[in-house]
């Protein structure tokens, strides 16, 4: 599955839900999610793009690959293979998978903690019901909304083509400003700085 997503600095969350309403999106539960992030005992993740974690929602444990970031040419689109599967049953709070990781060599990075709302459209709506947004307070960092398609061809078409519909739905919410660090540079960039 390739993953092609949008970062944008959020600066009115009440006004993104209103417009959210008006387009008929639908938000579920807020989550809280701790992704704790590892670093690879022989590859540089920083070097290649590539993103290794444990993400806890609400106590349910998954595990997620992120590949290296694909050039689609714009500085705000992000594009890459993921990978993930959930722990639970066997599993569901994280500690053995924590525990292999720790014996294979990997070291944790630092945690990423936030609340995240995500938002989706109604399948009666077919131009938007492939899409996800979600609305992610993320602690240490800032208030933050991704928009985000999940798409079967990898092909830099489909990838150019994801691009424009998310840049177009973002004109129409009214977001404006993209981030391209992701929440885990965000946020060791923020504990460099307060040290």
């Amino acid at each position: 599955m390739l993953e092609v997503e949008t970062k944008y600095e959020l600066a009115d969350k009440d006004d993104l839900i209103k417009r959210l309403d008006e387009m008929g999106a639908v938000g579920g539960n807020v989550e809280r999610h701790a992704d704790t992030y590892y670093r690879h005992p022989s590859r540089d993740f920083v070097q290649t793009k590539e993103a290794f974690r444990i993400r806890m929602i609400d106590s349910v444990a998954s595990v997620t690959y992120k590949g290296p970031k694909m050039d689609v040419g714009d500085s705000a689109l992000k594009a890459r293979e993921e990978i993930e599967w959930c722990l639970a049953p066997g599993d569901a709070d994280g500690s053995q998978m924590t525990r292999l990781l720790q014996a294979l060599g990997f070291d944790p990075v630092a945690t990423v903690r936030k609340e995240r709302r995500s938002y989706a459209w109604p399948t009666t709506d077919t131009q938007h019901t492939d899409f996800t947004l979600t609305i992610d307070q993320v602690d240490q960092v800032g208030l933050f909304a991704e928009i985000e398609l999940l798409l079967q061809d990898d092909s830099p078409d489909a990838v150019k083509s994801a691009g424009e519909r998310i840049d177009a739905l973002a004109g129409r919410l009214g977001l404006v400003t993209t981030v391209r660090s992701s929440y885990l540079n965000l946020l060791l960039a923020k504990l460099r700085l307060d040290r």
